[in-house]
């Protein structure tokens, strides 16, 4: 199989890069810029792409990668950052820009014949950068350039390596898909071979070799991840899987026991379910901070895992549903970008951890996942749930986690739920939910002064979970939300509408 290397510098695209590759049918792969040339040579790349960040080539710690990767003989594409390191590496020369480019801009299109074919002239990029490429590297030719940037796009067709300022892989770059079909199969030579049917293929041979005779348990959360999770791992070890359902007291109203009936006469898998909301309850006792919180949550996950293993004859290995958005906004481990939070299943997890982890979706994203549901025969009620947190309402209840305030919670997010589903916008939302503060505030219910709980409500669209926006619920919803809550959940007297983007936001408050 085909595959392209994308290794990232930290641009906040990278993975919007990742994902417009696989939808054109090429698997890609996202490695960090650090990573050995050897360990490059060793993965076989088609094609690499350089992704953007947000440093400069010549700064103090900027990322360079090892110079050796233009000697592979293998079609480079640079994007922003990546390539003005091109240039750097190749003998161009790039200079802090008087204008810095972030925003729109019109490329003029110079040469039709190569990297831009198809692409109309005048067309609207997308700019995001500080530098720009002042010389153009022996060998290369400009093939198209804005009004601020001369070099906006530039090829060296013998080596077939090409650059462009602009991010061809963000939808503001209305062309932007050709510039990437134009690179992958007009100038790479690759052809469209990947679909979510080999990826199947491919996971349960890896699993099957990794595993072997070994015991796997699984952890199910009720979400659409999880449980694609457990039925690859199904299809490659059979009986020596065992899944485990936890309710840690922190799940929607009746989800733990409508989940533990799907999950036993839908889909057949061998599950175990545990209640053990008193012991997470006790330990999230007093626990503010939401890096606290997801992080103990975990360990406790972990714990009642490796009893679970133990008990079952000793599993070594632990699979999760994993996916790349938790993987981005809990550790750096792809470059050097931002710890957002700690996701429980990853940057939550304990030191010392005995299980070996087997994620079959860490490189997949949400509207991925789905499609590779469908594939293996998943209800289409079941595949567009809306995601819910590992660490369940602890992230929605800002503050201590108390069982009053939960059954608060619970009850003002069932009634956000029902009137969502009522309005009929359930399929058109990522997520619907309700969050609970820490204030009070002052209200006259009964001609009787109040001072009760706040409850905020927060309707989103999203493709992928790593870009957000708040959904415009109408009057009529919303009043119909907040009537109810405040006169069907007792301690609350006032219900506020989040219409915070991500980002700056995130999708959930904690």
């Amino acid at each position: 199989m085909q595959k392209v290397l994308i290794l990232d510098f930290g641009s906040q695209y990278t993975q919007l890069i990742a994902r417009k590759i696989r939808e054109l049918g090429v698997y890609s792969e996202i490695l960090p810029f650090s990573t050995p040339l050897a360990e490059i040579r060793k993965a076989g790349p088609s094609a690499i792409v350089l992704s953007g960040g947000p440093q400069s080539v010549y700064g103090k710690g900027a990322p360079h990668a090892d110079k050796g990767i233009f000697g592979l003989g293998v079609p480079m594409l640079g994007i922003c950052y990546g390539v003005q390191l091109m240039a750097y590496f190749l003998g161009g020369e790039v200079i802090p820009s008087k204008d810095r480019e972030y925003g729109f801009a019109a490329l003029r299109v110079l040469d039709r014949s190569g990297l831009l074919a198809g692409v109309k002239d005048r067309t609207q990029v997308w700019m995001s950068h500080g530098d720009r490429l002042e010389r153009v590297p022996p060998g290369f030719r400009l093939t198209g350039s804005t009004v601020n940037t001369r070099a906006a796009a530039i090829e060296d067709r013998g080596r077939r390596f090409f650059g462009v300022q602009f991010h061809p892989e963000v939808i503001h770059t209305k062309d932007g898909l050709k510039v990437l079909q134009n690179f992958l199969f007009r100038q790479a030579g690759l052809r469209a071979d990947w679909t979510i049917s080999s990826f199947v293929g491919r996971k349960v041979r890896e699993i099957r070799e990794t595993v072997g005779d070994g015991k796997v348990i699984c952890g199910l959360s009720g979400g659409v991840d999880s449980l694609v999770t457990s039925l690859i791992i199904h299809k490659a070890v059979g009986r020596k899987l065992t899944c485990i359902f936890i309710d840690n007291g922190l799940l929607r109203k009746g989800q733990y026991e409508a989940l533990m009936e799907a999950f036993r006469r839908k889909f057949a898998l061998k599950v175990i379910g545990i209640d053990a909301s008193d012991m997470f309850l006790d330990k999230l006792r007093g626990v503010v901070s939401p890096e606290r919180k997801r992080k103990t949550i975990g360990r406790l996950f972990i714990h009642l895992f490796e009893r679970e293993a133990m008990r079952l004859g000793g599993a070594a290995f632990l699979a999760q549903g994993t996916i790349y958005p938790d993987v981005i906004e809990s550790n750096p481990v792809k470059g050097p970008s931002s710890v957002i939070k700690s996701h429980h299943n990853v940057g939550g997890l304990p030191k010392g951890l005995r299980f070996q982890l087997v994620e079959p979706l860490r490189e997949l994203f949400k509207d991925e996942v789905r499609a590779l549901a469908l594939e293996l025969g998943v209800d289409a009620d079941f595949i567009h749930q809306h995601p819910f947190p590992g660490p369940g309402l602890a992230v929605r209840l800002i503050g201590a986690v108390d069982r009053e305030s939960l059954e608060i919670l619970r009850a003002a997010d069932d009634i956000v739920l029902q009137e969502v589903q009522k309005a009929g916008i359930y399929k058109k939302l990522w997520q619907a939910f309700a969050v609970l503060l820490p204030v009070r505030s002052v209200g006259v219910m009964g001609d009787q002064r109040t001072y009760h709980r706040v409850v905020v409500v927060r309707l989103v669209q999203s493709t992928d979970g790593m870009t957000a926006n708040w959904y415009p619920a109408p009057a009529k919803l919303m009043a119909a939300m907040s009537t109810r809550i405040v006169n069907e959940v007792r301690g609350v007297n006032r219900v506020v509408y989040d219409v915070t983007t991500k980002p700056p936001g995130t999708i959930e408050w904690e």
